[in-house]
C-alpha cells in the first residue's frame, strides 16, 4: 500500500467524524510501522526517538499534501492542530482499509481506537513502556 492510501486507510479507521491530534497520529502510523509493516507493505516512515516518543516529520508532510488534495482538514487550535478526514477523504480512506487484509484491517481498527482513547500523557507513557528505544531522547524524565 502506498504511503498516502495508509494515511487514509488509517485516519478513517477511527470513524467517520474522528480527529486526531497529532500525537494521534504519529502513534498511531508507528505502531502500523512497527507492528503491522508486513501487512501494508512498510515500513512507510522513519520514525526516531523523539522529544515525545517515536517522531517523523514525513506524517506532517503527507498530511499536509492530503489537505492540499481535499482529504484531510487540519484545524489549526492555536496550541496544535486537529486532523480529520473530509467526507471524501473518509470515502477514499474506507475503500484503502477494506482493500486490506483482515489481519491488518483488524490491527489498524484497533490501533485506531487505542490512541485516541488515551490523553496525551497516557500515551506516550504506553508507548514509552512498550517501546523503551524510543524513549532515549524523552523530555520526560523518571
Amino acid at each position: 500500500m502506498e504511503r498516502r492510501n495508509l494515511v487514509l486507510a488509517a485516519l478513517a479507521a477511527g470513524g467517520e467524524n474522528a480527529n486526531y491530534w497529532p500525537v494521534h497520529v504519529q502513534k498511531l502510523l508507528f505502531l502500523i510501522d512497527r507492528e503491522a509493516s508486513a501487512l501494508v507493505n512498510g515500513p512507510h516512515f522513519q520514525f526516531k526517538p523523539y522529544d515525545y516518543g517515536p517522531f517523523d516529520r514525513a506524517v506532517y508532510v503527507e498530511l499536509q499534501a492530503l489537505s492540499t488534495q481535499g482529504l484531510v482538514e487540519i484545524q489549526d487550535t492555536g496550541r496544535y492542530s486537529v486532523y480529520s478526514l473530509s467526507p471524501e477523504g473518509y470515502r477514499q480512506g474506507i475503500a484503502r482499509l477494506h482493500e486490506l487484509g483482515d489481519s491488518a484491517r483488524a490491527y489498524i481498527e484497533q490501533a485506531a481506537r487505542w490512541v485516541r482513547s488515551l490523553s496525551f500523557q497516557q500515551l506516550v507513557a504506553a508507548i514509552y513502556n512498550h517501546y523503551p528505544d524510543m524513549k532515549v531522547n524523552s523530555v520526560f524524565r523518571d
